[in-house]
């Protein structure tokens, strides 16, 4: 696929090398000459203009991009670029990062943005992953709460285990999309049993989160 990033400091250009390696195409784009180092990621298009002005889009051909990314380090910034991929060109993915917690609210569909990433929250959320063991944490929000990716580590006590992932009556909602184990990563099918230890992480609803979470955890 085609990714415009929006931002070409120390975060975009990470992105953009680590897309490029799987294979897909990336224009980065920023205004700031001292961020145009096309020798740090020399497969990349670049494109030195403004991402918040519809002319610099035109020169980006926006409309040919399935995703585009707004990663500078201006939140401001990051809206209106999400706003004009999404209603002036009609991308169909748009991700936001988030610099100051406190602007959050404002990072939703009304803005167009699809995926908002605060590293603050991503942190916090990682810390608990790493610590929690019989705890829902949740780690990501899709389409501001529509959806939520969330994790659990599944309790030497817990009443599933040992059952089928087929077998549970999973709360409405629920998709279990992967489970690691052991230092792999296994995509679940209804035969696969759930054994203590396991981590397994859902893309859920929000209100089905405590009805999860009670499922999963030790009596």
């Amino acid at each position: 696929m085609r990714v415009a990033i929006a931002g070409a400091g120390a975060v975009g250009r990470s992105i953009a090398q680590e897309l490029l390696e799987n294979g897909h195409e990336v224009l980065l784009i920023d205004k700031n000459p001292r961020a145009i180092k096309v020798e740090t990621v020399p497969r990349a298009e670049w494109l030195l203009a403004d991402a918040c002005e519809i002319a610099a889009l035109d020169d980006a051909a926006l409309e040919r991009c399935q995703v585009v990314v707004a990663s500078s380090g201006d939140d401001k910034v990051n809206l209106v670029v999400s706003l004009l991929a999404k209603t002036e060109y009609g991308v169909p993915r748009v991700v936001a990062r988030i610099n100051h917690p406190k602007n959050e609210w404002l990072f939703n569909e009304s803005w167009g943005v699809d995926v908002a990433v605060s590293t603050p929250r991503l942190l916090s959320a990682l810390v608990e992953e790493a610590v929690s063991v019989g705890d829902l944490v949740r780690l990501m929000t899709f389409r501001q709460g529509e959806a939520n990716l969330v994790e659990l580590t599944l309790p030497e006590d817990a009443p599933l285990g040992g059952e089928r992932v087929g077998s549970v009556a999973w709360p409405r909602d629920t998709a279990l999309v992967a489970i690691l184990r052991e230092g792999r990563v296994l995509v679940p099918t209804p035969d696969d049993t759930l054994e203590p230890g396991d981590e397994l992480m859902f893309v859920a609803s929000q209100d089905v989160e405590d009805e999860l979470a009670e499922l999963l955890s030790a009596n």
